[in-house]
C-alpha cells in the first residue's frame, strides 16, 4: 500500500482520530487530483484493476468522473480511446466484482455516462452501445447489472424530462434519443426481454433492475417495441404470478404504467388500454394494493380519453367502459393501500365527477361507492377518542392533521352533492338512520356522518333549506330531534350544533319544528352540555339563531327563558371563569345573555312581561355583583384573583343583555327598563370608582358604558364625570385608545351636551397623550416596526380622530377653555407636523380637515375679533406655507394616488377657507413669502390669486395642481413656465 492509498483510506475513514492527519491526507489526495489529466487517467485506471480496496476504487472512479466532467478538454486526444475502452471493459467484459457495493457500481456508471454524453453521437464515439450489446447475451449477471446502471445514469444525467434542463441539454438529449432509436433501441429492448426472461426466477433483483431501466425509456421509444405479444404477457405474468417477489411485481407494474401513460392520440390510447389485460389485476383483490399506481394511472388515462372522445366506440371499446371497469379497483386502492398518495386518487375522482352532468344509474352506483370511501377516509382513529374529548396536545395535533386530510375529500364530497343531490342525500339519510337506530354507533362514525351532513349544507341554497322539499326536509327533521348514544363526546356535540345551525332556516317555513330546534340549543346537547367548550359554542350559535328567528321565538319565550335561567348561576361561578380554559373571543359565554336580551327587547313583548323577564335575569346578576363588591371592599382585590374574573363575567353578561334594548325602548316607551339599567350602572360605576387600577375590569366597564350610551341616551350624562375621571387612572396607550373611542362616541351622540365634562377631562387627556406621543410615531428607520411603535401609531390615529370629532361637533371651544389652553400649542404643532408629512395620507387629510374647521370656528375677517390670539399668524405663517405649499411640492406627494388626490382637494379647500376668513393677510404672505420663495412667476401668482377670489373650488383645484406641477418641473430644471 503506497502513500496515496493510505491517504485515501484516512480521508474516507470518518472516525479518523487525528484531524490534522486527516487534513494532511485530504491535501495529498487533492494534489494528486490536480495532476496532468493523462497521468491521472493512467493512475486511476491502473488502481481500479489492481487495488482490492473499495475506498481506493471509489476515489479513482470519482476522480475519473471529475476529470471527464470538468477537464475533458484538457485530456490528450491520444488518451481518449484508452479511456473509452477501459470504462467499457469495466461495464461489460471485465466488470467490477459482484460483491462491490452499489455506490461503487453507480459511480462507474456515472463516469461512463458522462463520457457518452460528451462524445455520443458525434464522431469521437459513434457506437458505445453497439460495443456493449453484442457481449450481453453471454455476459454474466454483473455485466447485465452494470448495463442497467449505465442506462439509468444516462437517463438521470441527460435523457429524463423529470428534471429541469437547459435548452442546450434538451437539444443534446433529443439528438441522443434520435440516434439511439435508429441505432440500438431495438437491441436494447431485446436485451431487456432476454434478461427478464432469464433471471426473473433465479435472480429477481437483476430482472427488476432491467425492468426499472426499461420503465424510464418507454416514454420516448417506439411503443410497439414493448406493447406487443411478447412483452405484455411477460409483464403481466410477473405481476400476476403468486411467486413473484414484491420488487419484481412493482417493477413490472411500473413498466405497464409507463406503457399506459405513453402520450398518443386518444383513439390509439383506447386501443392500447383495451389490449392490456389489466382486468386480470382488477379481479385480484389481494394484488390491487400492491400495484396502486398502475390502477390509478390506468383509470386516469381512461378518464382523459373519455373526456376527449365521450362514449364513442373505438373498435368495439369505449373509454367509458374502460373507466367504469377500473373504478371499483380505484376505490379499493383508496381504502386499502397505504402506499398511494390519497391526494392523487381524490384528484382523479374529482376529475371524474366533474365530467358528469346527469349521472346514469350505473354512475349513481359508483358515486355512492365514492361517498362511502370518503366517509371511511374521514373517520378519526378510535385510539385518540379520549384525547379529542378533552383536547390535549395529542388530540389537538390529531384534529389539525384530520382537518388538513379532509380538505380535498370534503371538496370532492361537495362536488358529488351538486352533481347528484339525491344520491348524496340518500347516502346521508341511511347513515343518519343507522346512527340513530343503533346504540353502538361509535363517536367516530357519528362525527363523520354529521360532518358530511354539515358539508351537504354548503351545496344547497337558502331557498332549498327553507322549503325543505323532498328528502332534504326529512333529513332536517331527523337532525333536529336526533340524540346519539355518543352525544356527550365533544366532537359529536360540536359538529351536531354546527349542522343544526346550518339548517336552521328550515323552521322559517316549517314552524312546527321550532320546539325541536330550540331543544337542540338549550338541552344537554347544547347550552347544558357537560363539556364547557360545547356549552359556550352552543351559547354563541343560539345567539345567531335568535338574531335570525327571534320573531318566530316569541310564542316560546317563557319556556326559552326558563330553560336558560340556571345559566346565570353557572356564568358567575369560578369554574365558568377559569383561566385554564381557552376559548375564542367570540365565545366567552355571554352570548346566551345577548340572545336573552334580543328576545326580551322585542316590542312584541308587553311592557309588563319585559320588566318581569328583565328583572329575572338582571336581579341575580345585580345581587351577585353587589355581594362581590362588598366582599372586595372589605378584603381588597387583586388583578389576578378569581373575584376579578367573576366580576368581569357579570359585567360582560350585563353588557350582552343590554344589546336587545335601545334608547327609544328603554327611556321612552318602557321607562321601567331604563330604571333597571340605571340601577345596574350605578353599581358598575361603584366598582370602577373603588378599584380603578384593575385594568381588566376597567376594560369591561368601558365596553359596558358604550352599551349604556346607546341604551340610556342623554340620561347617562350625570354619570359621565366620575366615570371618565376614573377611567383615566394610570392609563397606558392601549387604555387611552379604548378611552378615546368611548369619548368619540359621547361627542358624536351628545355633541355640545358633553362640553362641561370634556372641559374637565381634556387637560388630563391632552397631557397624557402629549407625554405618550413624545416618541416619533412615524419612524423611517428600518426595524422600527415594533409592537410598541404600532401601538403608538394607532393611538396617534385615534387622537386625531378624537380632535376631528370634537371639531365637527361644535366642541372646538373646549380646546381654548382656560383650563385647556396650556396644551393648545403642542397639539397644534403635532397636527401641523402630521398634516405636512405623515406617511398615512388618510390621516394627513384628517388633520387638514381639523385645521379647516378650527379656522372657521376661531378666525373672523376682523383680526381683532379672533378667539385665539396668535392662531391667525400660526395659520398664515406655518400651516398655509408648510402644509398647503411645501408639502405638496415634495416629490412624495403622488397625484396618481387616489387618496393623495382627496388630500389635495382638502388642501385646496383649506386655502379657500383661509382666504375667506383671513383675507389679504393670508394672500400677501402666501404669495410674497410662499410662492415667491419657490420662484413662482409673478403672472402665475396673480392668476392663482384671481382663482382664489372666484367661488369655483373645482377650477381653483385644477389650476393649483397645474401650478404645483409646473413648480416641481421648474425646480428640476426641466421646464420654463409658459
Amino acid at each position: 500500500m503506497d502513500d496515496l492509498e493510505k491517504a485515501i483510506l484516512i480521508v474516507y475513514e470518518p472516525s479518523a482520530a487525528d484531524p490534522a492527519l486527516r487534513a494532511q491526507a485530504m491535501a495529498y489526495c487533492n494534489s494528486a487530483k490536480a495532476g496532468h489529466p493523462s497521468s491521472l487517467l493512467r493512475l486511476c485506471l491502473d488502481r481500479l484493476h489492481r487495488s482490492p480496496l473499495v475506498p481506493v476504487r471509489f476515489w479513482c472512479l470519482q476522480t475519473l468522473h471529475d476529470v471527464i466532467l470538468l477537464r475533458y478538454s484538457s485530456i490528450p486526444s491520444a488518451d481518449l480511446p484508452h479511456l473509452r475502452s477501459a470504462l467499457l471493459s469495466l461495464v461489460s467484459d471485465r466488470p467490477l466484482p459482484a460483491a462491490s457495493p452499489p455506490f461503487l457500481k453507480n459511480k462507474l456508471a456515472q463516469a461512463l455516462a458522462a463520457l457518452i454524453r460528451l462524445e455520443y453521437p458525434s464522431s469521437p464515439w459513434p457506437d458505445p452501445f453497439l460495443c456493449i450489446l453484442p457481449s450481453l447475451p453471454a455476459a454474466d449477471p454483473a455485466a447485465i447489472d452494470m448495463f442497467a446502471r449505465l442506462l439509468t445514469a444516462l437517463d438521470d444525467d441527460l435523457l429524463s424530462q423529470d428534471y429541469p434542463r437547459s435548452p442546450q441539454d434538451t437539444a443534446a438529449a433529443a439528438q441522443v434519443k434520435d440516434t439511439m432509436r435508429l441505432q440500438c433501441v431495438p437491441q436494447i429492448v431485446r436485451h431487456w426481454f432476454d434478461a427478464v426472461s432469464l433471471y426473473h426466477t433465479s435472480d429477481p433483483s437483476l430482472a427488476a433492475a432491467a425492468l426499472d431501466t426499461m420503465r424510464r425509456y418507454v416514454t420516448w421509444i417506439d411503443i410497439g417495441l414493448v406493447a406487443n405479444d411478447a412483452f405484455v404477457p411477460l409483464l403481466f405474468d410477473l405481476i400476476l404470478t403468486p411467486g413473484s417477489t414484491d420488487q419484481l411485481q412493482t417493477a413490472a407494474a411500473g413498466c405497464v404504467l409507463a406503457i399506459v401513460l405513453k402520450r398518443m392520440d386518444p383513439r390509439q390510447k383506447v386501443a392500447l388500454l383495451r389490449s392490456l389485460p389489466v382486468s386480470r389485476v382488477f379481479a385480484n383483490p389481494d394484488l390491487i394494493p400492491k400495484v396502486p399506481y398502475l390502477i390509478t394511472g390506468f383509470a386516469a388515462e381512461a378518464l382523459e380519453c373519455y373526456k376527449k372522445l365521450g362514449s364513442a366506440d373505438v373498435d368495439g371499446s369505449s373509454p367509458q367502459d374502460l373507466l367504469e371497469e377500473a373504478l371499483p379497483s380505484v376505490l379499493y386502492v383508496m381504502k386499502e393501500s397505504e402506499e398511494v398518495e390519497l391526494g392523487n386518487v381524490v384528484e382523479f375522482l374529482s376529475d371524474y365527477v366533474s365530467t358528469m352532468k346527469s349521472p346514469s344509474h350505473k354512475q349513481a352506483i359508483y358515486l355512492g361507492q365514492i361517498l362511502e370511501v370518503i366517509r371511511v377516509q374521514i373517520l378519526y382513529d378510535a385510539a385518540y377518542r379520549s384525547n379529542l374529548d378533552i383536547p390535549d396536545k395529542i388530540g389537538k395535533e390529531e384534529e389539525d392533521q384530520m382537518a388538513e386530510r379532509r380538505k380535498e375529500l370534503l371538496t370532492l364530497f361537495c362536488s358529488i352533492c351538486r352533481v347528484a343531490p339525491n344520491v348524496s342525500q340518500l347516502f346521508i339519510r341511511n347513515l343518519l338512520f343507522s346512527a340513530l337506530s343503533s346504540s353502538e354507533a361509535s363517536v367516530e362514525e357519528v362525527e363523520a356522518m354529521l360532518t358530511l351532513f354539515y358539508r351537504l349544507g354548503e351545496t344547497v341554497n337558502d331557498e332549498a333549506v327553507r322549503t325543505g322539499k323532498g328528502l332534504l326536509g326529512e333529513l332536517v327533521q331527523m337532525l333536529f330531534s336526533a340524540r346519539f348514544a355518543c352525544h356527550s363526546h365533544r366532537l359529536v356535540a360540536l359538529i351536531y350544533l354546527e349542522t343544526v345551525t346550518r339548517f336552521m332556516k328550515f323552521v322559517q317555513d316549517n314552524t312546527q319544528y321550532l320546539p325541536h330546534l330550540l331543544a337542540a340549543f338549550l338541552d344537554e346537547r347544547g347550552i347544558h352540555h357537560p363539556n364547557l367548550n360545547v356549552s359556550r359554542r352552543a351559547s354563541y350559535l343560539f345567539m345567531r339563531a335568535v338574531k335570525l328567528l327571534k320573531a318566530k321565538f316569541v310564542p316560546y319565550l317563557d319556556s326559552i327563558l326558563q330553560g336558560v335561567q340556571d345559566v346565570v348561576a353557572q356564568f358567575t361561578s369560578s369554574h365558568w371563569s377559569s383561566k385554564d380554559l381557552k376559548f375564542p373571543s367570540s365565545e366567552d359565554g355571554s352570548q346566551t345573555f345577548e340572545a336573552i336580551g334580543l328576545l326580551i327587547g322585542m316590542e312584541d313583548v308587553t311592557s309588563e312581561k319585559q320588566s318581569e323577564y328583565l328583572a329575572a335575569f338582571l336581579d341575580p346578576l345585580y345581587v351577585k355583583l353587589k355581594e362581590l363588591l362588598s366582599d372586595a371592599k372589605a378584603c381588597g382585590l387583586e388583578e389576578s384573583s378569581a373575584k376579578v374574573l367573576i366580576l368581569q363575567q357579570i359585567i360582560m353578561a350585563l353588557n350582552a343583555l343590554s344589546k336587545g334594548f335601545n334608547e327609544r325602548l328603554a327611556m321612552s316607551n318602557r321607562p321601567a327598563i331604563g330604571i333597571m339599567f340605571k340601577k345596574t350602572l350605578d353599581l358598575v360605576l361603584e366598582i370602577l370608582i373603588s378599584f380603578p387600577n384593575i385594568k381588566s375590569l376597567r376594560n369591561k366597564i368601558t365596553s359596558f358604558l358604550h352599551r349604556m350610551v346607546d341604551t340610556l341616551g342623554a340620561s347617562i350624562l350625570p354619570y359621565l364625570p366620575a366615570a371618565l375621571k376614573h377611567l383615566l387612572v394610570d392609563s397606558e396607550p392601549k387604555d387611552m385608545m379604548d378611552f378615546l373611542v368611548l369619548v368619540n362616541q359621547l361627542m358624536s351622540k351628545f355633541s355640545t351636551s358633553v362640553e362641561p365634562v370634556l372641559e374637565d377631562i381634556f387637560p388630563v387627556i391632552a397631557s397624557r397623550l402629549i407625554d405618550i406621543l413624545a416618541k416619533d410615531a412615524s419612524p423611517t428607520v428600518p426595524g422600527c416596526n415594533t409592537e410598541e411603535m404600532r401601538e403608538l401609531q394607532e393611538l396617534q390615529r385615534i387622537l386625531y380622530s378624537f380632535l376631528h370629532v370634537m371639531a365637527n361637533h361644535n366642541l372646538s371651544s373646549v380646546l381654548i377653555a382656560p383650563s385647556c389652553r396650556g396644551c393648545l400649542d403642542v397639539l397644534m404643532q403635532l397636527l401641523l407636523v402630521s398634516a405636512c408629512n405623515h406617511k398615512d395620507i388618510v390621516l394627513r387629510k384628517l388633520c387638514v380637515q381639523i385645521f379647516v374647521k378650527l379656522i372657521k370656528d376661531w378666525c373672523t375677517i376682523c383680526n381683532g375679533d379672533d378667539k385665539v390670539p396668535g392662531f391667525r399668524s400660526f395659520i398664515i405663517e406655518q400651516f398655509a406655507t408648510n402644509c398647503c405649499l411645501y408639502s405638496v411640492l415634495d416629490k412624495s406627494f403622488e397625484f396618481r394616488d387616489a387618496n393623495t388626490l382627496v388630500l389635495f382637494g382638502e388642501i385646496v379647500m383649506a386655502q379657500k377657507v383661509m382666504y375667506e376668513k383671513l383675507g389679504n393677510d393670508f394672500v400677501i404672505h402666501f404669495v410674497s413669502k410662499g410662492l415667491q420663495a419657490v420662484h413662482c412667476p409673478h403672472e402665475l401668482a396673480e392668476q392663482y390669486y384671481q382663482k382664489l377670489q372666484a367661488s369655483d373650488i373645482k377650477t381653483l383645484k385644477s389650476f393649483y395642481q397645474l401650478l404645483i406641477e409646473n413648480l416641481r418641473q421648474q425646480q428640476n430644471g426641466s421646464l420654463v413656465f409658459r
